[in-house]
């Protein structure tokens, strides 16, 4: 956002991000989105006109474990914000949603917004009740919202920024590869054309150029807009690995598990209504989100370096 000349301030609890990270001319407050006076006074002293809300507890099975902390941190961190945001007089919100809304999808080719929203975690359901409580409040108060419901976000922006944790498919494919170990299939006998599950994977950086056209898309006023955010090609486990495979040089067979409970076999986003209403499509392929998040790997695990 600040590379294509929206000035950004950044509130952050600094519980899990990265301060160093941020550009030096960028101001960091830190604090947290369950404290409205504070929330109050950062809206106010830097004049803030619009706010994308990411900050959120993401982990399915911790969710499932701590449901409270979910819906205290999520609803109720969103719940004291937009209470700011409508003191503030703030006029535009970008919310962070995701696919956990549509829960175990219906066998479809491409899984469009109009879906029924099934969440099979807490997690999934503080998203989908995120989503009610930022349309209900923008409609409200004449606030103009845009939910975007990411699918499997992969890849790094630049080594430097690599996800640093291992809780998706590619990081912890990486982490078994490192220690040695081959990666696991969980499941081989699913009904897709090679029995493994087919998801729908975007990179971190188109993903950020769709909350910079969300953001700027919201210069208008009273409206609402809930969209898909993926490339809408599937891709299968067995594929992946395959790229992995190329990309690492480690071309290990992978252990077949048996199937997990709840898995869908197929989940891949109809991307279209983004297109047609943010002017966003997906630009980076499979290969390139390997890649990258490969190199950031590397550069924070050097034992993983295969020169």
């Amino acid at each position: 956002m600040a590379g294509s000349g929206e000035r950004v301030v950044v509130l952050d609890d600094v519980s899990s991000g990265m301060p160093e990270r941020l550009p030096a001319d960028i101001p960091l407050i830190r604090g947290t989105s369950l404290d409205g006076e504070f929330v109050r006074r950062v809206l106010a002293e830097h004049a803030v006109t619009g706010v994308v809300h990411l900050a959120a507890r993401k982990q399915v099975g911790e969710s499932v474990e701590q449901p409270l902390r979910y819906y205290r941190e999520n609803i109720g961190g969103l719940t004291t914000l937009l209470e700011a945001v409508v003191d503030a007089g703030v006029g535009r919100f970008v919310f962070s949603s995701s696919a956990a809304v549509y829960g175990n999808p219906p066998d479809v080719d491409l899984v469009p917004e109009d879906t029924p929203c099934a969440p099979v975690s807490p997690y999934g359901e503080t998203k989908l009740a995120g989503e009610w409580l930022v349309r209900a409040t923008g409609r409200a108060h004449g606030i103009t919202t845009t939910s975007l419901r990411y699918f499997n976000v992969a890849g790094a922006a630049s080594p430097e920024l690599a996800d640093t944790g291992v809780y998706n498919v590619i990081p912890m494919v990486f982490d078994r590869l490192t220690r040695g170990e081959a990666p696991r299939v969980f499941g081989t006998d699913h009904p897709t054309p090679d029995g493994t599950c087919v998801r729908d994977y975007i990179h971190v950086s188109d993903l950020a150029e769709a909350h910079l056209a969300a953001a700027r898309r919201t210069a208008g006023s009273g409206t609402d807009l809930t969209v898909n955010i993926g490339r809408g090609e599937g891709v299968s486990v067995r594929e992946l690995l395959d790229v992995i495979a190329e990309v690492t040089g480690d071309h290990r067979a992978p252990v077949v598990e048996p199937r997990r409970a709840g898995d869908a076999p197929r989940a891949v986003a109809d991307a279209r209504l983004a297109a047609k209403e943010l002017g966003f499509t997906s630009r980076r392929g499979v290969r390139e989100m390997v890649e990258s998040a490969w190199a950031g790997w590397c550069l924070h695990h050097p034992e993983a370096r295969r020169d």
